[in-house]
């Protein structure tokens, strides 16, 4: 098109413009909400990102942290460390009980972390009250000094001069932990902290040759130091150590890793609310265009081509595009910056809540794209007006299907819309399988409209001598009526929100169901292989213990498979961090082989492993490879000699790796144990091996499953909110299209009244339309809901699914309700209005 058209097009447009914002109202608002969902959930995400990147080295305690496994750094490695820093910090974190003495002995599950002169070296620790950290480990004339948070003090009823246990030694309070600097994990965690020196552990027992512990040693290193190549060097000079490094560009990788992926999901959410806002922009489109029919039928008869038309309206609506993005914009940076006080108070992280572009060009681009999409196809719909729509109303006749141009862009800009979500969000299987689903949701709810509209008109016949439902079926089977758009607005805003309670729903069903049943009620650590005999005695002895099990266990990372590093071999979750080894001359009770043999009793060939099934399945691997673990800084290879099923759902023991016997011989290391008890039991038998081992650590298997309900629960709170803004444009749409058709109601109240009907009965019959489409709408959505609850929960959550009709029938109700308020606020207009006046200006 030439710059002449453009021209004429942007004066017709700008001369539509002035009549204000009549007929865009909703348009701008379900497009203002979409954009804007997905501008807070970003803006959220990229401010807590900051935060982490600003804290970096505060959140490691170091400019570079590196860790082992199992054992302390040996000369060599102490060597280059101090070579390369001006100050190494070392510090030792490990599980353990806090034991009070009173007249009942009170316990309380604790990380410790034990620390040199020199920590923090950078941050600071906080204390109530406050106080040098140095003054608070010296204690008092009898015992050293420790520190506590808060929620463990005063779940043992601790106050500062009180005196606890940590194995054999006993320390004194001298204050709570407030704050301190090197939390990297951003306060999750199996107990709440103790900080003591670790010179004051010596003769605690609790630092014993194979106790599940970590060293760190922080690094203060000079300001011109190249990370990423001491990272390097680390990794080349100590390959075969187990050596881990970590520096303050990713001070808390975890924690980034869960924030992204939930922020992802999040906006995911959010472009399932910007698709149903886009039924009500594409609704809005079309019904401006239908009342602008006569205006461009003149415009034709003037002479204006197709393409002067077409672009007319493409810049208004543009134009209106681009002020309902800005609004959104604004309004989903506002929220944050709002409620920043609020949001930073609840995180356990650092976080930086200032205007960040990423977020507000992401969320941009989702509004301009999806406005794009459903307002492409009622805008080619002008070309279809003729001129004879001067004489009757023809915005609603022609083809259905636009042009063959028209739907090969609106798939165009539909892939670019989801190429831009997999590249904004990292995550193409997730991306995909939303789009998929709403794709199927609004496919499913087209159709559902279809065979509403087909039911409705078989219906009407047999509804004779009840006139308020005849007029309501009619209506709802009527072509071109509101059917469509009802259903499809409220029905994918429930369908979100049912997806998202079932998944909620089974999510936690699982978990509480199988607790009671299958869950151990402890799991022990850092048994000493001299107390393993004991401790197997106190429990044969008890009737109330079901069953235990009990296995050395060492940890040990896969730093090669078949002579190749493992993490350019594949990438895998078993690669990251160490993992759990065991040893067994006979496969356990119920141990179920899936391929290959176990070994002879006897065994002392070289060095075999049986691997979990499932995940050596998906890591690739067979019989006969070979894997290279390092544990204790020792490379130990061996090869594959069978597969075995591993089950990590009944909170008991389960290792990717058992090796033979002789493999590990003299390797130092401890045992775990689970124990199935009767509940009434659980204290005698904490108390007894507590008593007669100071030194094991006892982790009541219910607290971490409780810990990880509550995480879910905020999870699932989140996305419950997602969903509700969706289900809220939803509405937004649901009163744009009820809005829209006040002038067809009061048509038909008009002939209504003329053919003697009473205002009760065309009140009624408003009614039941809209209670009979809400149920359309949420039987639909509830399909499509439990469709998409019962995929995620199969293929992503691998876990069973079971519908949960409670919230079923919450959705079903909802929608009727939701129909009926937005139906019913528009009926009052229709049912004032004169029949005489309005059957003559339809003459």
């Amino acid at each position: 098109m030439n710059r002449a058209h453009f021209k004429l097009a942007w004066t017709f447009a700008k001369r539509e413009l002035r009549g204000g914002l009549h007929g865009f109202r909703i348009f701008l608002a379900c497009l203002a909400l979409g954009v804007a969902a997905i501008a807070a959930v970003g803006t959220v995400r990229a401010s807590i990102q900051a935060g982490l990147e600003a804290e970096g080295a505060s959140l490691l305690g170091g400019d570079a942290v590196v860790r082992f496994t199992y054992r302390f750094a040996d000369d060599d490695e102490r060597a280059w460390m101090t070579s390369i820093a001006s100050r190494v910090s070392e510090t030792t974190d490990f599980r353990s009980m806090v034991v009070v003495n009173r007249d009942t002995v009170e316990r309380g599950l604790t990380q410790v972390q034990a620390v040199d002169d020199l920590y923090p070296l950078i941050g600071e620790t906080t204390l109530d009250p406050p106080m040098p950290l140095a003054q608070a480990f010296a204690g008092d004339a009898t015992h050293p000094g420790a520190v506590l948070e808060r929620v463990l003090a005063d779940r043992l009823g601790l106050t500062a001069g009180d005196t606890f246990n940590l194995g054999d030694q006993t320390f004194t309070l001298s204050a709570i932990l407030v704050s301190y600097p090197d939390n990297s994990g951003g306060g999750f965690g199996l107990g709440p902290r103790t900080l003591v020196l670790l010179e004051d552990l010596e003769n605690s027992g609790l630092l014993a040759t194979g106790t599940l512990m970590e060293s760190n040693y922080r690094l203060d290193l000079p300001d011109d130091a190249d990370l990423a190549v001491l990272e390097t060097e680390a990794e080349t000079q100590f390959a075969d150590s187990g050596l881990r490094w970590r520096d303050a560009r990713a001070g808390a990788p975890g924690v980034a890793r869960f924030v992204d992926r939930i922020g992802a999901f999040l906006i995911l959410i959010g472009l399932s609310g910007l698709a149903v806002g886009g039924v009500g922009v594409s609704s809005a489109v079309r019904s401006y265009l239908s009342g602008k029919a006569p205006v461009i039928a003149i415009l034709k008869t003037l002479g204006a081509t197709r393409r002067t038309i077409f672009l007319t309206y493409f810049l208004q609506i543009g134009t209106l595009t681009l002020v309902g993005v800005a609004l959104g914009l604004i309004l989903g940076a506002a929220i944050p910056l709002a409620f920043a006080p609020i949001i930073e108070a609840r995180l356990p992280i650092p976080s930086d809540f200032t205007l960040h572009a990423a977020p507000l060009f992401e969320a941009a681009i989702y509004g301009i794209l999806a406005a794009l999409i459903f307002t492409l196809w009622p805008l080619a719909r002008t070309e279809d007006i003729k001129p004879a729509t001067l004489f009757r109303d023809a915005f609603g006749a022609g083809n259905t299907l636009p042009a063959l141009k028209y739907l090969v862009a609106t798939l165009l800009l539909l892939a670019t819309l989801i190429g831009t979500a997999i590249l904004f969000s990292g995550t193409a299987f997730l991306t995909l399988w939303t789009a998929g689903g709403i794709l199927f949701a609004l496919t499913l709810l087209v159709a559902a409209a279809a065979v509403a509209r087909w039911t409705a008109g078989r219906f009407r016949r047999l509804s004779r001598g009840r006139p308020a439902l005849r007029a309501a079926l009619s209506s709802i089977g009527e072509r071109g009526g509101e059917t469509t758009s009802v259903v499809l607005s409220l029905g994918l805003g429930l369908a979100v929100l049912a997806a998202v309670g079932q998944i909620d729903g089974n999510l936690r069903g699982s978990i509480a169901n199988e607790l009671p049943d299958v869950a151990p009620s402890y799991f022990f650590v850092d048994i000493q292989p001299d107390q393993i005999d004991g401790f197997r005695t106190r429990l044969d002895s008890d009737d109330q213990v079901s069953r235990y099990e009990a296995a050395p266990m060492l940890r040990g990372i896969i730093t090669q498979i078949n002579g190749i590093p493992a993490r350019e071999y594949t990438d895998h979750w078993v690669l990251r961090g160490d993992r759990g080894i065991t040893y067994s001359a006979e496969p356990g009770d119920g141990t179920i082989i899936t391929e290959g043999d176990w070994w002879p009793e006897n065994y002392a060939g070289p060095p075999l492993i049986s691997f979990a099934a499932e995940e050596g399945l998906e890591m690739g691997l067979k019989i006969g490879d070979t894997i290279t673990t390092n544990i204790l800084g020792r490379d130990i290879e061996a090869s594959i000699a069978s597969f075995r099923e591993v089950s990590f759902e009944d909170a008991g023991m389960g290792f990717i790796m058992s090796m033979n016997p002789a493999a590990l011989q003299g390797a130092p290391h401890s045992w775990i144990s689970t124990v199935y008890s009767e509940p009434s039991a659980e204290a005698a038998i904490l108390r007894d091996l507590a008593t007669a081992y100071p030194n094991i650590t006892a982790i009541r298997v219910r607290d971490a499953i409780d810990q990880v309900v509550q995480l879910l629960g905020g999870i699932s709170a989140a996305t419950r909110y997602g969903a509700l803004a969706t289900l809220v444009t939803g509405f937004l749409v649901l009163i744009g299209a009820a809005a829209a058709g006040i002038r067809a109601r009061t048509y038909e109240a008009a002939v209504l009244k003329t053919l003697g009907a009473s205002r009760a009965t065309i009140l009624r019959s408003f009614a039941l339309r809209a209670a009979l489409l809400g149920l359309a709408a949420g039987l639909v959505a509830l399909a499509a809901g439990i469709a998409g609850g019962w995929a995620v929960s199969t293929f992503i959550m691998e876990s069973e699914f079971t519908p949960i009709w409670s919230s079923a029938g919450i959705i079903i109700l909802g929608g009727m309700g939701a129909t009926l308020v937005a139906g019913l606020a528009f009926a009052w207009p229709p049912l004032a209005a004169k029949p005489a006046q309005i059957l003559r200006a339809r003459e």
